[in-house]
């Protein structure tokens, strides 16, 4: 019996490629693998990794906070605290292997897993590593990794280019776009922008969508898709009321990502990591919009690896209220860009991801 455990968490950047990996593994090994998710207490994978039929523990873990709060005294004891949980609970499992996604929650598991001589692989999804993995890869064997110029962060020779992995495919072909239209209710007559700020939403691409409409007379020139996150269905639904547009498509969540994605021209969206895979595959011409509210400009540093390859456009956080839509628009009258766009994104697609992390992750077993 293969055992191993996979650590990460906090957001879903996290634990989804985790979640893959894991699926990755399951269809390889079947019952000849055991696997153990280590989280931290109180954060979503503690609710979701159960839900998706996996056994987790969790640590007392917080993570350091930007900016001065009290909550920063707590950090000694608390990492103290996880430290002494993730070698109790590597002491009990006995894993061959120890396989960390980023996030606070991975260092202890990684770093106890170093010290008590358990081969350990990282995933960094983000082209700008982040902190615990930058630490972590001193020891790992393996770093893996979806971006060029890695070796900026992490020893070269052991960096593996595995791309970032998804739990699914969103280059589903067998939809055709006249399906995913009809199930939208619109028609090939107009083109269509797909704006998804996450499933909670963005305030943002919310106000850019607000402010375009205010100037409109009840008619968009294109017809969008508007997922306005849960956060905020109640107020983007009264505004619609107040404002009623046609060719717009307003919903808190979209349920058939495929279907959103094959109607779509172009796509106005955040830039996570695991955003940038899911369109990569799909192929779809974007435009960016960073969230600057994550640690260390994350978002602009993916966005911007992108639009140096000619494989995406970009306007700032503070810029898109005022003219993303108008960005936008100017990019789907535009075919030949948006036929180049896609077909630069297309290149930097890796749908076997999840399979290169586990044979990655398979190398270091007793298998």
């Amino acid at each position: 019996m293969i055992r191993i455990i996979l650590s990460g968490g906090g957001t879903g950047g996290h634990i989804y490629p985790a979640v893959s990996v894991a699926e990755a593994l399951k269809r390889r090994l079947g019952d000849e693998v055991e696997l153990l998710f280590v989280g931290a207490l109180g954060k979503m994978e503690m609710k979701l990794i159960p839900q998706l039929g996996y056994r987790i523990e969790g640590l007392p873990i917080i993570g350091l906070q930007r900016r001065a709060t009290i909550k920063n005294v707590a950090l000694p004891v608390q990492v103290m605290r996880s430290l002494a949980r993730a070698r109790a609970i590597i002491k009990e499992f006995k894993p061959d292997v120890v396989v960390g996604f980023g996030g606070y929650a991975s260092a202890p598991v990684l770093f106890m897993a170093q010290m008590m001589g358990i081969p350990t692989v990282i995933q960094e999804q983000n082209s700008y590593a982040g902190l615990a993995n930058k630490i972590m890869a001193r020891r790992a064997k393996s770093i893996c990794v979806a971006y060029d110029n890695m070796e900026r962060f992490f020893d070269k020779r052991r960096i593996v280019m595995t791309g970032n992995p998804l739990r699914s495919s969103f280059s589903n072909t067998s939809i055709s776009r006249e399906e995913a239209l009809s199930y939208y209710g619109f028609d090939a007559s107009k083109p269509v922008l797909l704006v998804v700020g996450g499933s909670l939403g963005t305030r943002t691409l919310n106000n850019m969508m607000k402010s375009w409409i205010m100037t409109l007379d009840g008619e968009a020139s294109v017809q969008v898709i508007w997922q306005t996150g849960r956060y905020y269905e109640l107020e983007m639904s009264d505004f619609l009321r107040t404002y009623p547009t046609k060719n717009i498509y307003q919903c808190a969540f979209i349920e058939r990502m495929d279907y959103a994605y094959k109607a779509a021209d172009l796509v106005i969206s955040r830039s996570g990591a695991c955003t940038i895979s899911e369109l990569c595959l799909a192929a779809k011409p974007t435009l960016f919009v960073p969230s600057p509210n994550v640690a260390e400009d994350h978002q602009t540093k993916n966005a911007c690896a992108l639009v140096d390859k000619g494989a995406a456009l970009m306007v700032s956080d503070a810029e898109a209220t005022d003219c993303g839509i108008s960005t936008a628009l100017r990019a789907v009258a535009d075919s030949a860009l948006l036929d180049r766009l896609s077909n630069n994104i297309a290149r930097l697609a890796t749908p076997d991801a999840a399979e290169r992390v586990a044979n990655e992750v398979l190398k270091y077993t007793k298998r």
